[in-house]
């Protein structure tokens, strides 16, 4: 059954811009593409929440009163995005009846369906007929945002050929850690490095945006040493050959939901 949304307003002022000095001051301008499509990964169990997953994906666990997977759309369709495309799994019917075709949400929702758990870098690769020539975002189906960030990570520089959205002060251990240079341009990541193996304080906070070429480089990877295919070692790849990967700090509120003691932080507030 579909479940209507809460109300978001989408309502957006637009500020002309005014210049005595057009051509000096419109060089400066940098080159947007506004993206309008986003893949949402949501085919794990996530065994770490334990009996809370018995019958249903992580991504479908209640934060204070409606699916983590719920808040990620809502904030993506509050930044101008309206078609989808979620990766399921693990009960992935679970997914399929509450957000049915997206219609009485006012958006577009496809599926595609991860048969084997073999990491983030293999099930990218089933959105490439879904994204066709677009950019799109890209979030993991457990990562909690403070929605504003969206509204930046939608606007990608035609210098740029990913964003990979970062956090400061998390323990880098838990996931990838993010080695940027002095413009935040990512230079390496590193999945699930050892306490103090690292010399970088930035946290992959799994959100991207993504050109289509990221394909090309998922297609190149080989099992890590946790014998997945590992989305980072793309991202990796692709910001080592010479293209740009932005890295974008965000603002106000991160949570993995990784385990039961976050979800209870989490429906405390």
């Amino acid at each position: 059954m579909c479940r209507a949304p809460n109300e978001i307003d989408n309502a957006a002022a637009a500020i002309p811009f005014k210049t005595n000095r057009p051509y000096r001051d419109m060089v400066l301008i940098t080159v947007m593409a506004t993206i309008d499509k986003a893949v949402l990964l949501a085919a794990g169990r996530g065994t770490r929440m334990r009996q809370l997953t018995a019958d249903l994906p992580k991504p479908m666990i209640k934060v204070r009163g409606k699916p983590i997977l719920l808040h990620i759309v809502e904030g993506l369709q509050a930044a101008g995005i309206k078609d989808f495309l979620i990766i399921v799994g693990y009960h992935g019917d679970a997914v399929r009846n509450y957000f049915g075709d997206g219609t009485c949400f006012g958006l577009q929702i496809k599926y595609a369906t991860q048969v084997v758990q073999d990491g983030t870098g293999r099930v990218v690769d089933l959105a490439r007929d879904f994204v066709g020539q677009s950019p799109f975002i890209l979030s993991y189906g457990d990562i909690l945002v403070d929605p504003m960030n969206y509204k930046s990570i939608v606007d990608l520089a035609d210098a740029a050929e990913a964003i990979v959205s970062v956090k400061q002060n998390e323990d880098v251990s838990k996931g990838g850690a993010v080695f940027v240079n002095e413009r935040m341009e990512v230079t390496d990541i590193r999945e699930k490095s050892q306490p103090g193996e690292t010399t970088t304080t930035w946290y992959n906070a799994g959100v991207y945006a993504f050109r289509p070429s990221i394909f090309d480089w998922t297609a190149k990877l080989q099992p890590s040493p946790r014998g997945e295919y590992e989305l980072t070692d793309a991202i990796r790849d692709l910001a080592q050959s010479g293209r740009k990967v932005q890295a974008f700090e965000l603002e106000g509120a991160w949570a993995d939901v990784r385990d039961p003691e976050v979800l209870a932080q989490l429906n405390k507030k």
